[in-house]
């Protein structure tokens, strides 16, 4: 008899968790390890938001809360969700969770039909949870390899010939983790066309809405017609727009049916997301925004930089980001070489190799669905990045 369940042995490990505690682990044996893996902004939570949660704590707001969140902060989604996204939202259609992340695997809970081969289309390169939460709620993944070419976006005919009559969900990111591909309004109302026309559901993860920095703005798919309204879940957070990581707070708005049923479910299986936390977020929706206007243009400075001193390295490029804080730097031309007795085959021995012969820590490609490439984050200092890229410039000239 196993010990373990089919859905759990299905899991596969984290690559990206795997490679930071290497580099952590590094680090803290006092090596000069440089991490372009690290998921989060390197800026502390903003002060007004962190006076909030004292405030809650000091008015003894620690005690349990409705499942699906505070009226007073489900109000809140609700005003930024008509502010900055066009999105008519009542309270009932908004459930507060513990971080984005639990809101996805609440949705694909609720929607997904164990035994039922259900699939749920996800472009690649991918976030790396997506397709292992689809798998542990009992759908399948369909993997739709974009091209270089587009930015690595999909395209209208792509998804259209990924459709069978199994499709059930479209997983829908932009701005983008890994590529940090932003989907223009007229991309994003073709991709809503094909999803009209077929009857499928889209999960629109939009928790880099704010990370921005060309002319091109994130426009929302729920946005596009009252029936994408209502066969789209939108699904944002706190964590990246105001360096809120660790307070773990994520929120979507949802048809009201799915939405009563993420709340049944959450109330068993998690009761509500922090309460303290919960007040903080209160304070970030309302607050003027101008801690995170200067966080993204820090954000900018650095991805121009790196842009810049990536064009100027030999057999490595990157696609051009366009939002959130990553890029894919393409790889493949190193497959084959050497770093002494060392070979490097794919993304994953390219990762481990730079990190130990350079100090560098980057998150293989194979992780996303795209093994010709690593991906690098520039939610570290420019100090610490130029020193970085240098490095791996250095590193890619040195193999044979």
């Amino acid at each position: 008899m196993q010990v373990l369940s089919k859905r759990i042995r299905g899991i596969s490990p984290s690559l990206t968790l795997a490679i930071s505690a290497k580099a952590k682990a590094m680090k803290a044996a006092g090596e000069d390890v440089i991490n372009f893996g690290v998921g989060e902004p390197d800026f502390n939570t903003p002060e007004h938001i962190i006076k909030a949660a004292e405030d809650a704590l000091e008015r003894g707001c620690t005690k349990y809360t409705p499942a699906a969140g505070l009226p007073e902060l489900r109000r809140a989604i609700c005003d930024k969700f008509a502010r900055d996204n066009g999105l008519e939202y009542e309270p009932s259609q908004i459930i507060v969770s513990n971080g984005a992340k639990h809101s996805i695997f609440n949705v694909c809970f609720a929607l997904l039909e164990p035994g039922e081969n259900e699939e749920v289309i996800i472009p690649a390169p991918y976030w790396l949870t997506y397709p292992e939460v689809v798998k542990v709620c009992g759908g399948v993944p369909v993997i739709v390899n974009t091209q270089k070419k587009n930015n690595f976006k999909i395209t209208p005919e792509e998804l259209r010939a990924a459709i069978t009559p199994k499709t059930k969900l479209f997983i829908f990111n932009s701005p983008c983790n890994p590529t940090g591909a932003v989907y223009s309004e007229a991309e994003v109302r073709a991709l809503a066309k094909v999803c009209e026309e077929t009857g499928i559901y889209v999960l629109a993860d939009e928790i880099y809405e704010k990370l921005v920095y060309g002319e091109e703005k994130p426009f929302s798919m729920a946005a596009v017609s009252p029936w994408m309204m209502d066969h789209t879940v939108t699904v944002n957070g706190v964590s990246k727009t105001y360096a809120m990581t660790g307070w773990r707070i994520g929120y979507l708005g949802a048809p009201l049916e799915i939405a009563k049923a993420i709340s049944s479910f959450q109330s068993h299986a998690t009761s509500n997301p922090n309460s303290i936390a919960q007040y903080a977020t209160i304070k970030a929706l309302n607050s003027p925004e101008a801690s995170v206007e200067e966080m993204v243009a820090r954000f900018a400075r650095r991805r121009l930089a790196l842009i810049e001193r990536v064009s100027e390295m030999k057999d490595v490029y990157c696609i051009i980001p366009e939002g959130a804080f990553y890029a894919m730097l393409v790889v493949s031309s190193t497959y084959g070489k050497s770093f002494g007795s060392q070979k490097i085959t794919d993304s994953v021995t390219f990762s481990d190799i730079l990190l130990d012969a350079a100090k560098v820590a980057v998150v293989p490609g194979k992780a996303f669905g795209a093994d010709d490439c690593v991906r690098i984050s520039y939610s570290l200092s420019m100090k610490d990045m130029l020193e970085g890229l240098e490095r791996i410039d250095a590193f890619v000239q040195s193999l044979q």
